[in-house]
């Protein structure tokens, strides 16, 4: 007798979702302490597949994942006093150069190196209003008391060095870390800028660990109805063969 694939292939194929959404839920809790990171949820919709032609009846429905969202609401705002933590207050990202291009981001955890060039944690490069490197002044006679208002315009003792360059777009793409990229139309930013504080991942942990426990209790059920399944196929067979 033969073995019939499909419904261990539609079993299979919900067990494979089931444990893409708990990575994707494990990667939330681990950046929940993360500066600007935004939360990611995964689409979800069913997809029909044919019938054999010797079956008749309803299409057979399997569940797919359409796309990755980013959820970006606003995060918390954490005080540090840190003159070059920046935080965003509205929507918009900043804009680093990376090696792999230019990318968005909400995490303002600044520094200067030793270039005097203005660079994310990652040693990536922030970029001004018209996408260029922003860099202190190294003549001598300047200080480096570093103000930055809530336009981002940055000064150092006074004299303008620089301007943030924030954007901002209908949708973004994850690619990892706290970097985006963007999807879809440029749209104004509407923000204002807060120096000496950062922006908290907007991820619930309460919430993050609920659909955690959810998402096992759905692999494991897949589990269990695929081995069921595999039962029984082993016994129709045994008895086809008696």
């Amino acid at each position: 007798m033969a073995i019939n694939f499909q419904p261990i292939y539609v079993l299979a194929s919900g067990g494979e979702r089931a444990l893409e959404q708990i990575d994707n839920t494990t990667n939330n809790l681990a950046n929940v302490n993360t500066a600007g990171f935004k939360k990611i949820v995964m689409r979800e919709l069913s997809q029909k597949i044919p019938q054999n032609k010797e079956q008749k009846g309803d299409l057979l429905v399997f569940p797919r994942f359409k796309d990755t969202v980013v959820i970006t609401t606003q995060g918390g705002l954490r005080k540090t006093d840190n003159p070059l933590d920046v935080a965003i207050q509205g929507k918009g990202y900043f804009q680093v150069e990376t090696p792999n291009g230019i990318m968005l981001t909400r995490n303002g955890h600044f520094f200067f190196n030793k270039d005097g060039y203005l660079v994310d944690e990652n040693g990536n490069y922030v970029l001004n209003n018209a996408g260029v490197k922003i860099a202190l002044n190294l003549d001598q006679r300047i200080g480096t008391n570093i103000y930055i208002n809530q336009e981002g315009q940055i000064f150092q003792d006074n004299q303008e060095i620089g301007r943030l360059g924030i954007v901002n777009y209908e949708k973004v793409k994850p690619v990892g870390y706290t970097y985006y990229k963007p999807d879809g139309n440029q749209i104004d930013a509407e923000y204002t800028i807060l120096q000496g504080f950062l922006e908290d991942s907007n991820v619930n942990p309460i919430e993050e660990m609920t659909q955690l426990i959810t998402h096992q209790r759905r692999m494991e059920i897949y589990g269990n109805l695929i081995k069921g399944l595999d039962n029984i196929e082993q016994k129709t067979n045994e008895i086809g063969r008696a």
